[in-house]
This record gives structure tokens, C-alpha cells and sequence, in this order.
């Protein structure tokens, strides 16, 4: 069967691969039809992402096909769709038994940690295979990555009396504004690029974008009447963002980060304690995440409709996937078709 291997930083390959052979009792077989390509695999080609070692399958956000399963679950059946929730977590430890599987403290993640879904065929277990019938492959390609908003949100506890503003308009960033946008709140974006402000504005319905470049701290004075936002989520991971969140949270409020990356950074601690701050870190996302996302893609609730601007079958990962890397061809999310 066909599988993308990364080779090294920038070198991919096209090989085949043996067939992963019958499921166990408590695994299934699938089919995948879409890799959603992510922040962490751009990285990976980079030669930028932490934590991660090469040769490596990457591929984390899929949209997957039942082929077979194993005897020990009789909610799931051959042809179901699902969504993988791609974090495969021990079961025993301490944040497991605390029903926080996302941070579990011998956390695998397929794509970064084990090999993951550039291939044709591969095993998963059943727990983390999350139905999704009633949508394309395209949608449940996207689960996962509005999974990290959606827990981002429900971290910050967003509801409808909050100002929230999103600092970032990636893909993390355009999920964190469609459940803030979900909860009822009043929803600011931030970021240094025109085009992704101006994506915002025409495709997520997004009044009040702010260029990081344009004395930002004063538009959203502004904009909230002197009270700042009361919940900042920061999705760019990058440390001068980070450092600088408490200059747009109003007093009482809330800072979340969402994106990360390796190394310190620091927050000015009279600040900090002035504002009696609530500051948090979001990671991955919980089970219960994927099935509220199908849900709401299936309602309506969630437009998933803008999310996909480019698009390649694995035949052609070798010469686009660059591509999929430089700002300036436009990619939001590009998906893989096996």
C-alpha cells in the first residue's frame, strides 16, 4: 500500500509499504480518504518541530473509512466514517485517571510521537475512532483541528457576557473564533497578516480585526470601551506574542495559551498580579471534544466550508507539499487525498 514517509527535514518519499493485516479485539482496520495537513507537519518538513524524530509518518487529522474491527465494541460496524482522535494516551496515570487524557504523562500522538495516517490502511483503536457518518471526508478531516480551538474555548469557560480576542488567524486561531463565535461572545481577532484578517472578515463573519502592526492595544481600547478583552487566547506560539497578552486583558480576565513553542518567556508580574489574572495552557483536546465538533458540523453550528483552499492526492505530495509551506501561495488547510 502507499505511505508518505518524511524522510528528513524537507525530503519526502512515496513508498509501499506491507499491509497492517487483521485488527485486534480492540482495534480497527480503516480506510484513509483525507489527511488534513497541520501546523505540526509544516514544521516537522521544516526541521522545526520539537520533540520529534525522523523517519516519520506524519498525519494526525483524518478522515478514515471502517474496513474491519475486532469483536470488542458493537457501537462501530464496516463502513462507519469516523474521525481519529489521534492521541493515544496510557489509561493509568495521573492525569488519565483525572479524566484528562489530552496531557496523559506517556502521551503518543500519531504523526509526531508513532507513525500516523499518510498511508493507505492503518490500525486504530476503537476508543479513539469517533462516528461521523453523516459528513464528508473533507469535514471529518477538520474535526481534529477545531478540536483544538473547541477545547481552548471550554478551557477560557467563553460565554456570552465575554469580549474575546483571538491573537493569531492560523488554523488554530480560525477554530478558536468559530466556538467563541459559538458561545455567544464578542469576537476580536488579531494578527499581523492583512489576507488573514481580511478571511476573517469575509468568511468567518468577523467585525473587529486588528493589524498587530497598527497600535492594536488602542483599537481594542477602543472597540471595548476602555474594559480590554476578557478573554485572550493567544494561538501563535511565539514568545513575544505571549509576553505581551496582558496588555489586552481587561482586569479580572482570562489569558489561554493555545500555541506553543520551545523556550521560555516571561509576563511582568505586577501585571500579572494587578488583573488577578487567570492564566491557562490548552492541549490537544478531549474526547467528548470530537463528539460535540461532529454534532455541530452536522447542525450547521460550524461552517466548515472555508477551511479548505488547496488540495493534493498523495501522488503529488512530493512536488506540492512546499508549497503547502510559504505564506505567500494562501494555504488555510490543505488536505491529501489517499
Amino acid at each position: 500500500m502507499k505511505s508518505l514517509l518524511l524522510r528528513e527535514p524537507g525530503k519526502f518519499e512515496l513508498t509501499v509499504s506491507d499491509e497492517p493485516g487483521a485488527p485486534g479485539p480492540d482495534d480497527a482496520l480503516v480506510r484513509v480518504h483525507r489527511v488534513g495537513v497541520c501546523g505540526t507537519d509544516l514544521h516537522a518538513f521544516r526541521g522545526k518541530q520539537p520533540f520529534f524524530t525522523y523517519p516519520r509518518i506524519l498525519g494526525h487529522e483524518l478522515g478514515v473509512e471502517i474496513l474491519a474491527i475486532g469483536p470488542n465494541d458493537k457501537s462501530l460496524k464496516i463502513g462507519d466514517r469516523c474521525s481519529v482522535e489521534p492521541y493515544i494516551n496510557c489509561g493509568t496515570c495521573i492525569a488519565c485517571r483525572r479524566n484528562k487524557p489530552n496531557c496523559c504523562v506517556n502521551l503518543k500522538v500519531m504523526g509526531v510521537h508513532i507513525d500516523g495516517g499518510m498511508r493507505e490502511r492503518i490500525h486504530v483503536p476503537i476508543r479513539k475512532l469517533h462516528k461521523a457518518t453523516a459528513l464528508s471526508y473533507d469535514d471529518i478531516a477538520l474535526v481534529e483541528t477545531l478540536a483544538i480551538g473547541c477545547h481552548a474555548v471550554d478551557r477560557a469557560q467563553v460565554g456570552k457576557a465575554d469580549t474575546v480576542l483571538v491573537i493569531g488567524a492560523g488554523p488554530i486561531g480560525l477554530s478558536v473564533i468559530q466556538f467563541a463565535q459559538a458561545a455567544g461572545s464578542h469576537v476580536m481577532v488579531m494578527d499581523i497578516s492583512e489576507k488573514r484578517l481580511d478571511f476573517c472578515r469575509a468568511q468567518l463573519g468577523v467585525k473587529d480585526c486588528l493589524h498587530a502592526g497598527h497600535e492594536p492595544a488602542k483599537t481594542l481600547m477602543k472597540l471595548t470601551n476602555g474594559d480590554m478583552a476578557t478573554v485572550v487566547i493567544d494561538a501563535t506560539g511565539n514568545p513575544k506574542s505571549m509576553s505581551g497578552g496582558l496588555s489586552f486583558m481587561a482586569y479580572g480576565g482570562k489569558l489561554v495559551y493555545v500555541g506553543l513553542f520551545v523556550g521560555d518567556f516571561s509576563l511582568n508580574d505586577p501585571d500579572f498580579h494587578r488583573h488577578e489574572t487567570t492564566l491557562l495552557s490548552s492541549r490537544n483536546a478531549l474526547p467528548d471534544d470530537f463528539r460535540k465538533i461532529i454534532k455541530m458540523i452536522e447542525s450547521g453550528q460550524i461552517n466548515t466550508k472555508p477551511w479548505i483552499t488547496h488540495r493534493c492526492s498523495a501522488d503529488q505530495v512530493l512536488e506540492q507539499f512546499t508549497g503547502f509551506t510559504l505564506p505567500e501561495t494562501g494555504v488555510i488547510k490543505a488536505v491529501i487525498e489517499f
